[in-house]
Parts: structure tokens; C-alpha cells; sequence
């Protein structure tokens, strides 16, 4: 069916897509090559010392590059500030990546407790991002514009009813797991229909990055969202908007589900060559601390600075249950010998592994 923006809301049609549209030679050739790098990416990341160490920074920088994409910019320093230091002045732009960060962990909380990913939890996750909740769209009047010559480019479905039919239809396709078409297929096919839907008044973009990676994880391809999408669809913006648009317009999937599967293949490796350079990194750090400063080394405190890569007194003293002059005793320690650099914040010094912190901003 060839689909034209002039067409009224309501031909968005629903899921699924026919077969023969998706499952050509080429996407089953990718299909395998993605699979291998996810499954490679979700056994590597449990050899880390401590997974949470790629968690934290993973999330973080899926937040910060997902909203780029909207043009909100911060920086990896600022973020890390954020969640370190007490009382310092946060800019719009850092407070809206750190509740990207929120939504996602929001998200892969109600995934791992229950299964699945309905409407409800899909709004639940737009609200955090936006700090509102106006909930799907209920008003006529949307349309996607060219961002720089204005003109109208797409024009989602624009009833409340038919945003509620499509959302469950999606909802269904999402959780089926007993059809015949590979979920990194799906994954493609899903992402479509939720920017074609685009339920929110705001936050459709970074709402649909978030789902993606939570749909990994539902489907049992990923077991934590380390999977960082975002950086992919940065590089190859343009393509992105591009590929989406062939589709509304000339019911063309192959290269879109291309785009997408290639995205998951080439941010596989990125990460798993993030992996090792944490690994490499910890391994040298345990034996810095272990031969130069025995009387210094502790695992705790050794996992607390890869976790926490701005890392402070307090968090010492509550991860190691020490007292504040311990705590002290012990940055001061990693400080000498090169593994942390101290800097001031407002009123507190943060300790910053900045070996690790380059590594994580890569």
C-alpha cells in the first residue's frame, strides 16, 4: 500500500506488516550478523567486576546523545556533577538528560518486575521525560515540519480514538512473542509505528529510543539497557528522518530495517570494545593499588571509583561504612598515586577517575 502525507490520519495502518515486506535476503543476512554482536555484547557484559559500572555511564550517555537528537545539549562533566555534587546550579538542558536517565530506569524497573510493556507504561515513561502528564494526544492539529524550510512533512493519526487503536494494536505486537518474525525485525517495525503514531504532544523521539532498548530486554536480548542506539541515529541523522519517511510515503521497509539493524550490530561492538577498555582499565588500576599501596587497596573502594567516576567522601563512607576521616584517608591515598584527580565543586571536592571518565565519553 503506498501511503502520501495528504491522506487523512486514520490509513497509519495497523501491525503486522506482511512477511514478504520485511523478511527479504538482505535483512536476513543482517539479522544474523546483529544477532551475533547482541548476544556477544549481553554475555561480555557480565565479565565485568561490576555490571553496574557500565549501566551508569551507558544510561547516561543514552540520555545525553537522545537528546541531542532534540537539540537539548549538556556535557558528560555536567551530568557527572549533577549526580555527584550537593547544592550547585543545574542548567535546563542537564536537568532534562538526568530525567532521560530517570525514564529509563523507570522503564527497565517495570520490565523486569512484570514482562511487558503496555500503554500505561509507555505514558508513565513520557511523563518523566517531560514533567507533565497531558498524556496522548487528544487535540487536532499536529504535524511534523521540515526544520528548516517549515514545510509539512508527515501528519500523524490526529483522533484520540484512532490513537488509542493504534496504541493497543502496538501494545499487542510488542508483547507477542509466538509469531514468526525475529524480534530485532520487530524492533524496526515497532520504532516505526510509535514515531508514525506519535501519541505525545512532546517526547515521541526520546519516549521511542527509550522502548527500544526496553524491548531488547523484554524479548531476552539484552538483560540491562547497555545498548546505546542513540549514538547511531546522531551519525547517521539525516538517514534516520530519511528512511522513516520512505516508508509513510512509499511502504518501503527493507533499508529502513537495515538502518535499524545495522545500528544494533555497530553499537554491539562500540560497547564491547567499551567493555574491554574497562576491563583492561580495572585490572591495571587493581594492580597499581595492589603493589604501590597494599595497605590502600579494598575491592569496595576499588568498584566505588569505576561506578561513581566523580566520585566523593560521602559515597565512601556509605558504600565502606567508614568514617568521614577514613574516607578522606583514602582518596587522598588514590590521589597520590595518580588514579583520581581531585576537583572542587561548590562546596565539596568531587575525586574524578579521569581515565575511566575518557573511556565512558568515547
Amino acid at each position: 500500500m503506498k501511503l502520501n502525507v495528504e491522506t487523512p490520519y486514520n490509513t497509519l495502518p495497523p501491525l503486522p506488516v506482511a512477511q514478504s515486506k520485511i523478511e527479504t535476503i538482505r535483512v536476513l543476512r543482517q539479522v544474523v550478523k546483529s544477532s551475533i554482536a547482541l548476544a556477544e555484547l549481553k554475555g561480555i557484559a557480565h565479565t565485568l567486576p561490576n555490571p553496574s559500572i557500565l549501566l551508569n555511564a551507558v544510561i547516561l550517555k543514552e540520555a545525553r546523545a537522545s537528546s541531542e537528537i532534540e537539540n537539548v545539549i549538556t556535557t558528560h562533566d555536567k551530568l557527572y556533577q549533577a549526580l555527584s555534587a550537593k547544592g550547585i546550579e543545574i542548567d535546563s538542558a542537564t536537568k532534562e538528560v538526568l530525567r532521560y536517565r530517570e525514564a529509563i530506569l523507570e522503564g527497565y524497573s517495570v520490565v523486569k518486575k512484570r514482562g511487558f510493556l503496555n500503554t500505561n507504561t509507555i505514558v508513565a515513561i513520557q511523563e518523566v521525560l517531560e514533567e507533565n502528564n497531558a498524556g496522548l494526544r487528544r487535540l487536532p492539529g499536529t504535524a511534523l515540519k521540515n526544520a528548516v524550510t517549515g514545510e509539512v512533512i508527515y501528519t500523524p493519526p490526529d483522533d484520540k480514538d484512532t490513537i488509542l487503536r493504534l496504541m493497543k494494536n502496538l501494545e499487542d505486537y510488542i508483547n507477542k512473542t509466538d509469531d514468526e518474525v525475529v524480534p530485532l525485525i520487530k524492533l524496526a517495525i515497532q520504532h516505526y509505528q510509535f514515531e508514525s503514531i506519535h501519541p505525545f504532544y512532546d517526547g515521541n523521539g526520546r519516549t521511542g529510543r527509550i522502548l527500544n532498548v526496553l524491548y531488547l530486554i523484554m524479548h531476552g536480548l539484552l538483560d540491562s539497557p547497555v545498548l546505546y542506539l542513540s549514538d547511531y541515529i546522531i551519525k547517521n541523522k539525516a538517514d534516520y528522518y530519511r528512511l522513516l519517511q520512505e516508508v509513510r510515503i512509499n511502504d518501503k521497509w527493507e533499508d529502513w530495517i537495515l538502518f535499524m539493524l545495522n545500528a544494533v550490530e555497530e553499537t554491539s561492538r562500540q560497547t564491547i570494545h567499551q567493555i574491554d577498555a574497562i576491563k583492561t582499565l580495572f585490572a591495571q588500576t587493581q594492580d597499581k593499588m595492589k603493589t604501590e599501596a597494599p595497605k590502600l587497596y579494598n575491592k569496595e573502594l576499588l568498584e566505588l571509583i569505576f561506578e561513581q567516576p566523580y566520585s566523593k567522601i560521602e559515597f565512601v563512607v556509605e558504600r565502606m561504612g567508614v568514617s568521614r576521616i577514613t574516607a578522606s584517608k583514602y582518596l587522598k591515598g588514590l590521589e597520590q598515586l595518580g588514579i583520581v584527580i581531585p576537583k572542587r565543586v561548590w562546596k565539596e571536592t568531587l575525586y574524578i577517575n579521569q581515565a575511566l571518565f575518557e573511556i565512558l565519553k568515547q
